[in-house]
């Protein structure tokens, strides 16, 4: 046998290559401390966690436990598959519906998410604005929302129809981010959200 042909036969043998197989094969590599493993439209992305990136996500998490409660369900990093080829994301954070049960797994399904938050990377924003944006409408996520530090502006999307979201708002950092009418019924006070 040749070369060529062992490499055919190895390639017809292997397994499929899933969002299961992809996630096991990276969780034997090396990630560096500190950064976060997605996979987008089949594409590996890792971001590095920043102090600023952290301290949006803890103030939106309490907000979040404030208006819902300690009980709520709010995961944040945890693998949940979305509609698409390929996307394994894990949002910075995520608001489940509370009757919502874990996969088999441990991750969450897509179908029991009533909030996405991303909190811009450098490396990794024209996901959050561009593919992830489409992946999480085409799921139907009712409210998503971008925090940009580089930027100091919120972003919110609602409305999700046909791979899309029809209604935007934007607010600086330092004024309220009104959702009261949104699916959450909030208000985000975003005066002390540091900038990058």
């Amino acid at each position: 046998m040749t070369v060529l042909e062992d490499r055919i036969e190895m390639a017809h043998e292997s397994e499929e290559l899933t969002l299961d197989v992809l996630f096991e094969r990276l969780e034997r590599m090396p990630v560096p401390e500190g950064y976060k493993v997605e996979i987008v439209e089949g594409s590996v992305f890792m971001s590095p966690q920043r102090n600023a990136h952290w301290q949006i996500i803890r103030r939106l998490v309490r907000a979040l436990e404030d208006a819902f409660g300690m009980d709520a369900k709010i995961a944040s990093d945890v693998r949940i598959d979305f509609p698409g080829v390929l996307n394994g994301l894990a949002p910075d954070v995520a608001k489940l519906r509370d009757r919502a049960v874990q996969t088999p797994q441990g991750g969450w399904y897509h179908q029991d998410v009533e909030f996405v938050a991303e909190v811009i990377s450098k490396g990794t924003a024209h996901n959050d604005y561009g593919p992830k944006k489409r992946t999480y409408a085409r799921a139907e996520v009712p409210v998503y929302l971008i925090l940009d530090p580089y930027q100091g502006k919120t972003h919110v999307y609602t409305q999700p129809k046909d791979g899309e979201y029809l209604s935007e708002l934007t607010v600086s950092f330092g004024a309220d981010v009104d959702m009261t009418t949104t699916h959450l019924g909030l208000t985000l006070k975003t005066d002390e959200f540091p900038r990058d």
